[in-house]
């Protein structure tokens, strides 16, 4: 069987992360996926560089390298009259167009929904942008963090006397999978009813989708909560130790059957099923620092593995907080499949690329190629449009490709 998503034609031309994640995952599903770029590059080719890169490259980051495997590459300016009509040419072609860019920006490139469905009737918009194209702060631009700033994760994340952000960007991920969820369905409405439509994700309402539940909690009983750093509030123990070697571990304990087996563990069970101060997790959350003092002098006695041992053991969830070197070698995370490494010229090593996230039993996604250099592809999707070698040439010339 071939793949899911066999046939269909995207247009990415998306920047940095919640656009062109959204196109990795769709091109894992077997799209062609043709990633469109600056004629220097676009800026998260060289995001957290690791390699001199191809030739006409400044690099290579780890950014691109992640997000852009099974793409074939374009470079264009889009805004020259000739590049706007190779964009009309190649939307007649798609069935989908990705652009994680404001509003106005859009209009300006032709790419607004409007103008793509003069061309192509049927197509898909897949538009992402900080703040969504309705309400006051829809023409503010924003990132990762300013989203997460303002769903109250930082606050909620921090320590009393300073917020404090997540390093990984969750809300781009997050909001490029929900894109990428969104263009499906919108694929499965099109092939029903022949319409096509705008798909649209932001940064803030992935943000405080993904922070719902405590914003529900603050408009019904105003707990108005404080960060605590590791230490969750809504269970207990539920916060990072640290051990006799120095090395450290995550317990979450959540739930009453949990709680009971980690007060065995500790040969304390009198103590602690017989306080009101810890009878559900609501309570054992508000008395959580009590719990961890407990804990924090259990693991002290003991090494990270003789912790994580017992813990399992005591079929208590634990883990390793890892350094990033320690979570590439740890023997789960090699043998489970996660990575593929692949090949990149002028990279200084090969990449260990994560496999498609979500696994599916008959038509998984997968890794089939590299992500293209800058512009590998140019000549061969303009031959597809009609041009020939002269007309490539004068356009590389002109700077339009």
């Amino acid at each position: 069987m071939g793949s899911v998503l066999e046939g269909i034609r995207i247009l990415d031309f998306g920047r940095y992360i919640a656009g062109p994640f959204c196109g990795m995952l769709l091109a894992d599903m077997g799209a062609e996926v043709i990633r469109i770029e600056k004629i220097d590059g676009s800026e998260d080719r060289y995001t957290i560089p690791v390699g001199e890169g191809a030739d006409g490259e400044y690099s290579v980051g780890a950014m691109f390298l992640q997000m852009n495997r099974n793409k074939l590459g374009l470079t264009l300016n889009p805004m020259k009259p000739q590049g706007r009509e190779i964009v009309r040419k190649l939307v007649a072609t798609a069935d989908v167009v990705i652009a994680n860019l404001p509003a106005p920006t859009l209009k300006t490139m032709g790419l607004d929904y409007e103008s793509l469905s003069t061309i192509k009737p049927d197509i898909i918009l897949t538009a992402v942008s900080a703040f969504g194209s309705t309400g006051p702060y829809s023409h503010r631009v924003g990132f990762d963090g300013v989203a997460a700033a303002m769903s109250g994760m930082m606050h909620l994340t921090g320590n009393p006397d300073k917020p404090m952000k997540a390093y990984t960007p969750w809300v781009d991920y997050g909001t490029a999978s929900g894109a990428a969820f969104g263009t499906l369905a919108a694929l499965i409405h099109r092939d029903k009813t022949g319409e096509g439509q705008i798909v649209e994700g932001t940064l803030l309402g992935t943000a405080l989708a993904f922070n719902n539940a405590l914003l529900v909690e603050q408009a019904m009983v105003q707990p108005d909560r404080i960060g605590t750093g590791n230490r969750g509030q809504i269970a207990a123990p539920s916060d990072a130790f640290c051990c006799k070697d120095d090395e450290w571990i995550i317990v979450q304990v959540i739930g009453q059957p949990l709680f009971e087996r980690w007060a065995r563990l500790m040969g304390e069970e009198e103590q602690w099923l017989s306080d009101s101060r810890f009878t559900d997790d609501m309570s054992r959350g508000d008395n959580g620092a009590v719990i961890s003092e407990r804990m924090q002098r259990w693991c002290a006695e003991l090494s990270r593995e003789e912790a994580i041992m017992a813990l399992e053991e005591a079929r208590i969830p634990v883990g390793h907080i890892y350094k990033p070197s320690e979570t590439l070698q740890d023997p789960h995370v090699r043998d489970a499949g996660f990575f593929k490494e692949i090949e990149y010229p002028g990279a200084a090593a090969l990449a260990p690329i994560t496999e498609t996230h979500v696994r599916l039993s008959r038509t998984p996604g997968e890794i089939r190629c590299r992500p293209p250099t800058l512009g590998e592809h140019t000549g061969q999707i303009l031959s597809e449009l009609g041009y020939d070698e002269v007309a490539v040439a004068e356009l590389k010339a002109a700077r339009v490709v």
